[in-house]
């Protein structure tokens, strides 16, 4: 079973991976927000694959659902031709050396950090007791209100700029 197991995780891994080079590797801007979309199916079946069906759920309505849905409008409504993403092209080279530096980094941290003996309040038998839904809502709304509600205020700001830059002039 353990081996089922690991073969499901590479081959969601490199699904993945494969949907993220397409991300940025695809020209037109609705196959690479598909791609995204593709991505964040992936991400969710690692959340199953942590016993987190809560998350895995909350990924897939909030971010392949909602969010998603609100950027390929915003990318239809703009309807920006050949010549924005010719103008852009150069940029791709900056990203992918960037992109090289940040899983540089990411190995060093995981190779020197000591990831898997974090310590913290919540047990794994707490969590079956009470269950997840309940402890992050116990989390959000107590201890990271702050956060969510400026997240809140960042995404009612970004739609707003998204019907302000839609706008055309009469």
């Amino acid at each position: 079973m353990e081996i089922l197991q690991l073969l499901f995780f590479y081959l969601v891994a490199f699904v993945a991976i494969g949907s993220g080079l397409c991300v940025i590797l695809c020209k037109n801007p609705i196959n690479s927000a598909i791609s995204l979309v593709m991505t964040f199916f992936c991400l969710a079946m690692f959340y199953v694959m942590l016993h987190a069906p809560f998350m895995a759920a909350i990924q897939i309505m909030v971010y392949a659902g909602a969010i998603m849905v609100l950027i390929i409008f915003v990318m239809m409504l703009l309807n920006q031709g050949a010549e924005v993403i010719a103008r852009y092209r150069h940029a791709v080279v900056g990203a992918v050396v960037v992109s090289g530096l940040m899983v540089l980094q990411l190995l060093i941290t995981l190779k020197k950090g000591d990831v898997s003996s974090a310590v913290g309040p919540i047990s794994s038998e707490m969590v079956e007791s009470v269950g997840h839904t309940e402890l992050i809502g116990q989390a959000l709304f107590t201890d990271f209100l702050l956060p969510f509600e400026i997240a809140s205020i960042l995404l009612l700001v970004a739609i707003v700029g998204a019907v302000v830059l839609s706008k055309r002039e009469v």
